[in-house]
């Protein structure tokens, strides 16, 4: 099995600002490009954070209200001389956390996940940004068609990898669910069939009802014992 990359879904050419880029303009390149951050980078294009439109409505938010109530500015919004942050330096949530391009698909979610993030910039051996991931790159994978799983978990496990008879393991496919049926002969070999089948990308779960040799003779005895 192929298993697809970051590379494979990330989104290259990416819009970036630099750490002196103004609000402002920050706002206008979201508008611009219908994109809701980008990443902040050095002159070497290394990525110094991220800059999303949260961090803007943050900003917007720690203003003085119209009618006069008053608003405790944390310091986390404050540059060095204690004013409210202008720039992207200021406003840029950092360091940022990267992905590589080689990373599976599972990785980058997991560290999605664990960070509570919602994109993660792509560099490369050098720390340079070469791309960015989102979340929604990462679903993509869940509207591969239900025929192209099927044929994938047949040829490359059932056949290629497990080496089973054609007829030994059915496969059905609906909305990404994978139902099993069949038998094999050894019963270690049932979830390591499970296994692999949910690795398969755009997989959303799998339901197995695989018999083997011992759970024929179980049945057996349960009707002769009845």
């Amino acid at each position: 099995m192929q298993h697809r990359t970051v590379r494979d879904v990330m989104t290259p050419g990416v819009v970036t600002a630099r750490p002196g880029t103004p609000f402002k303009e920050i706002a206008g390149l979201f508008e611009r490009n219908g994109v809701a951050a980008v990443p902040v980078v050095d002159d070497r294009d290394r990525p110094l954070g991220v800059v999303s439109e949260a961090d803007l409505l943050r900003t917007q938010a720690r203003l003085p209200d119209p009618q006069g109530h008053s608003v405790s500015l944390p310091a986390d919004s404050r540059d060095s001389a204690g004013t409210v942050a202008e720039t992207a330096e200021g406003l840029m949530t950092s360091p940022a956390v990267c992905a590589r391009p080689e990373w599976s698909i599972v990785e980058a979610a997991r560290t999605m996940d664990r960070e509570g993030i919602k994109r993660l910039p792509v560099v490369d051996e050098a720390g340079r940004l070469t791309g960015i991931v989102s979340r929604s790159d990462l679903l993509r994978l869940f509207l591969r068609h239900d025929t192209a799983i099927r044929e994938e978990i047949a040829r490359d496990i059932l056949d290629r990898t497990l080496h089973l008879a054609p007829d030994a393991v059915r496969v059905t496919v609906r909305d990404g669910v994978v139902t099993l049926a069949g038998r094999v002969e050894e019963a270690g070999l049932i979830p390591v069939v499970e296994r692999l089948c949910a690795s398969v990308d755009g997989v959303v779960s799998v339901h197995q009802a695989i018999e083997h040799p011992s759970t024929a003779s179980q049945a057996g005895a349960t009707a002769a014992t009845a």
